[in-house]
Formats: C-alpha cells, structure tokens, sequence
C-alpha cells in the first residue's frame, strides 16, 4: 500500500459547482479504473482504505464527495440547493469523466454503496461503464423492511427529517450516526423515495425526465449482507426491476461465514472487513480481461 500514489484534486460539475476529490493511483500498470460512489453522507475518506487496496492490486480509484457533502459543503448547508437527483445527473458524470480524463485507455467500473450504486441509470455518460459492483444498493423500501427496522425507518424518514429540515434547514443525520448533515432536499427526496417502489422510478417523468436505467445492458454484481435490513433480498430486487436489461448477478453474504460478527449496510467497506475485499477485486480483474 505503500506504493500507492494519492492525489487530493477538484472536479469541475457540468454546472460549475466544485467537488472534492482523491485519486489512488497504483505504482505499476493499470488494470482498470474504478469510480467509488459513496452512500448517502458519507464522505469519501470512508473509502480509502478500501481505495488503497484496490489500487495496490493494480486498480486506479477516485472517490469523491456529493455536492452539500463534507469537503464539497460550500458555505451554509441551510442554503444547500444539492438534491439526490442532481448527485446522479451533475455529480457522477463529472467524477466519471474526470476517471476517464485522468486515466484514458482504461477500462472504467462503478463500485457503489447505497445511493452511490442507484443512481447510474441518471449519469448521459454511464455508456462509458464496463461494469458495476453494488454493496448495500437496493430500493431501501420501508414496506418490505422487518417489522421493527420498519418502525425505526418509518421515523428517521417521515417523523425526524420533515422536523429536523423544518427546525434547522437541514438534516441533522450525523445525530443519528449516519454520516454528514444532509441539504434538506436530499433527505426529502431520499424520505420519498424510500416510501415507494423502485427508489428513482418515483421520479420518473416528475423531476426526471431523461434516465438510462432501460438502456444498460452491462455486467453488474449486486451484494447485500443477511444482517442488513435495508438493502434486504426483497429491496435489491425492487431496485434490480428498474434496470430491467442489466446482466445482473446477486449475493447475499452471511457475517460468520468471512469471520465477521457484522456487515450491515455500512461494514463492507471497513478495514475490519477486509475479508470481504477479494469479492469486488475478483469481479473487477474478470471484468478487466
């Protein structure tokens, strides 16, 4: 890991707004370039851990933080005008093209987490993707949650965001230790889309009007943990449903079975968690060939 070269850079939006961005670049040849998109608030040093490996396996990775996130909050989150919508549509294609324009040649894969991996059907260049690797990514759906995870959702969703957006122009998610604060018309959308089917196909000719969830045909694999009561079997499915002609795989993980106590739908991505590392470098290298 040692090897591995890290650059902190900006990435220009199509709209101008500026994201925060770090590059893991490997000491040797280049097997692929990986996009990380992170979940909802998440900040992307979450990710470097993770970043680092796949780069010392010979991968090039660049995550980045959402507009209204971290590094990329500029000024009071209160007057945020950042939405999920506009995570999918300016966000992501500007850290894919950014990919491509540091790494030309390559081939170029998506690794996303939660909201991360849900949104590529918004990105015009998601043509550009070979493949893409899903952990946790799933309708989140609060209907098809377990009784007592639906209750606790039910409540971050429709009882503390409208409070805490109506109080304080934003989300106090970090209260609730999930991540960052969000702009309060993330967490609306995100509360929307959540109550519904098919999470984005809410939005479908409502806000959106233009996606590509139809038009993808590439290879993807869809990983969920048994000890995650979001992005449960039933959600992956209803998330799948929307991408319709994706080559999509699934695989659900049991903790005990990699030597872990938990996964959820955070820990993948954890150093305690690298055991689970090979299953996205394995999936990358193949589709890399």
């Amino acid at each position: 890991m040692s090897q591995v070269e890290i650059k902190h850079i900006k990435i220009t939006c199509k709209d101008n707004f500026l994201l925060a961005a770090s590059v893991f670049k490997p000491a040797d040849s280049i097997k692929g370039a990986v996009l990380i998109g992170p979940a909802t608030g998440i900040k992307r040093y979450f990710y470097a851990n993770f970043a680092a490996y796949l780069a010392d396996n010979g991968f090039a990775v660049l995550t980045y933080d959402n507009r209204g996130i971290s590094e990329s909050l500029h000024g009071n989150i209160r007057d945020c005008k950042a939405s999920l919508q506009c995570w999918g549509e300016l966000d992501q294609p500007a850290a894919l093209d950014k990919l491509i324009e540091l790494f030309p040649e390559s081939s170029y894969h998506l690794i996303g987490h939660s909201a991360g991996g849900q949104l590529f059907g918004l990105l015009p260049n998601a043509d550009k993707l070979s493949s893409i690797f899903n952990y946790a990514c799933s309708s989140g759906r609060l209907w098809n949650m377990r009784l007592i995870h639906q209750l606790k959702a039910h409540l971050f969703m429709n009882v503390f965001i409208p409070v805490s957006n109506a109080i304080f122009g934003h989300t106090k998610a970090q209260w609730l230790g999930m991540g960052e604060p969000l702009p309060k018309l993330v967490a609306k959308q995100w509360q929307t889309w959540c109550n519904g089917r098919g999470y984005v196909q809410m939005a479908f000719n409502k806000t959106i009007n233009t996606h590509f969830y139809d038009e993808l045909t590439i290879p993807s694999m869809w990983v969920n943990a048994t000890d995650d009561d979001i992005a449960n079997d039933a959600n992956v499915q209803d998330m799948l449903a929307v991408s319709p002609n994706l080559q999509a795989k699934t695989l659900t993980l049991k903790p005990s079975d990699y030597g872990l106590t938990e996964i959820g739908h955070m820990k993948f991505f954890s150093r305690k968690s690298q055991s689970l590392w090979d299953i996205p470098l394995i999936w990358l290298e193949n589709q890399s060939l």
